[in-house]
This record gives structure tokens, C-alpha cells and sequence, in this order.
């Protein structure tokens, strides 16, 4: 009887440790989305700031370029916080592979709780999660009237504005997977949503 009993907490003990690694699963992977979301919306913000041909393409292909004003892993600390988890020292990290892709490993604050088992006593759950940041769209310009044509390769002697090298008025166009948006560089107030220019996502880790 007592040798059952054991093994009914030895169960218990190795089933708190797995809901302990949920846990921490659930937490990274909100971070890691967290992360992404957040230098998502600054790509866009990014965009903005002004109208500006080359700037522009870059961060649509997802280039900050410098001009983040912060680092995403703000948001990572905090949507791990909400989920009663922290970031490991040095667990949230970005590369480009070839897109933005945010890195995080987390662990759980709280720990599986006392057991026979005092392996999993002091136990708490640790996860990674990998979120990318996909670019839907790319820029195309051509004259008012006709199809905008693939953006041509801009030099520093071309004027990047609205207007073009000589003046003439152009028209401009965001091509994405789902649906294309017209560009108006005068209004860049009605520029899509951040979710309409890039996609984020959890990737294998």
C-alpha cells in the first residue's frame, strides 16, 4: 500500500513538473510574439516619418536600418511578466535569418512545489520560442494612369520624393500577398496597419 501511495505522488510530482514546462511554454512563446509585434509596429512607424523611396524598401524587407527608437525586448520582459515567467539573462535576441526573428528563453517564477520527488521540488519550467517577422509587401511606382511598374533602383543623384527626378508626379503602390494599397505621400496617416504589411509568427526554434 505505502509502495502505491508513492508511486500515486511520484506521478503527481512528474505531472506537475510537465504543467510547470506548459507553463513556461506558453510564457516564452508570448514573449517571443511579443517581440516580433512590437518591431513590427516600429517598421511601420518607421515608415511615417517621411516618404522616402529607399527607406522606405528597407523596411519593408524588414531592415531597421538604425531607425528603431527601441529594443523589442522590452516586450518580451513584459508579456513573460504577465505569464508569471522572466527572460533568462541574455534569453532574448534578435538576428535576420534572412527575416527579423526575435529568440527568447524563459523561465517560471514559481516551481513545481514540494513532492517525494526532490528532483522536481525546487523544479521550475524553462521553454524557448522563435517568432519572425515576414514582410507581405513591396513598392512600386509608375506614372498616373498606368500600372506602377517594379520600383526601379533609386541613385543618390534621383530625388527619393513624390515628385521624382524631373518633377513629374508618380504614382506609388504597396503590392502585398493579400491585397495592394495605393500610396499617397501627402497622407501617410491612411498607410495600412502593420499586420497588412508584414505577418509575425512562431517558427520552429
Amino acid at each position: 500500500m505505502a509502495g502505491l501511495l508513492f508511486l500515486a505522488f511520484a506521478y503527481f510530482a512528474v505531472g506537475q513538473a510537465a504543467v510547470k514546462r506548459n507553463e513556461a511554454q506558453t510564457a516564452a512563446d508570448a514573449a517571443a510574439l511579443a517581440a516580433a509585434q512590437d518591431f513590427r509596429d516600429q517598421l511601420r512607424n518607421g515608415m511615417l516619418d517621411a516618404f522616402d523611396l529607399d527607406r522606405w524598401q528597407k523596411l519593408l524587407d524588414g531592415d531597421r536600418g538604425g531607425l528603431l527608437p527601441h529594443d523589442s525586448c522590452a516586450a518580451a520582459n513584459d508579456l513573460a511578466g504577465r505569464n508569471d515567467a522572466t527572460v533568462e539573462p541574455g534569453g532574448c535576441a534578435l538576428d535576420f535569418a534572412p527575416d527579423p526573428t526575435y529568440r527568447v528563453a524563459v523561465r517560471t517564477n514559481k516551481t513545481a512545489g514540494h513532492s517525494v520527488i526532490a528532483a522536481t521540488s525546487d523544479h521550475k519550467g524553462a521553454a524557448k520560442a522563435t517568432a519572425v517577422v515576414v514582410p507581405r509587401c513591396h513598392l512600386q511606382e509608375g506614372q498616373p494612369g498606368q500600372s506602377p511598374q517594379p520600383k526601379p533602383t533609386v541613385t543618390p543623384s534621383e530625388s527619393p520624393g513624390p515628385g521624382g527626378p524631373g518633377g513629374d508626379p508618380k504614382a506609388y503602390r504597396l503590392v502585398c500577398d493579400k491585397r495592394d494599397f495605393d500610396v499617397d505621400p501627402a497622407h501617410l496617416d491612411l498607410l495600412p496597419k502593420a499586420s497588412d504589411l508584414f505577418s509575425v509568427q512562431l517558427a520552429d526554434k
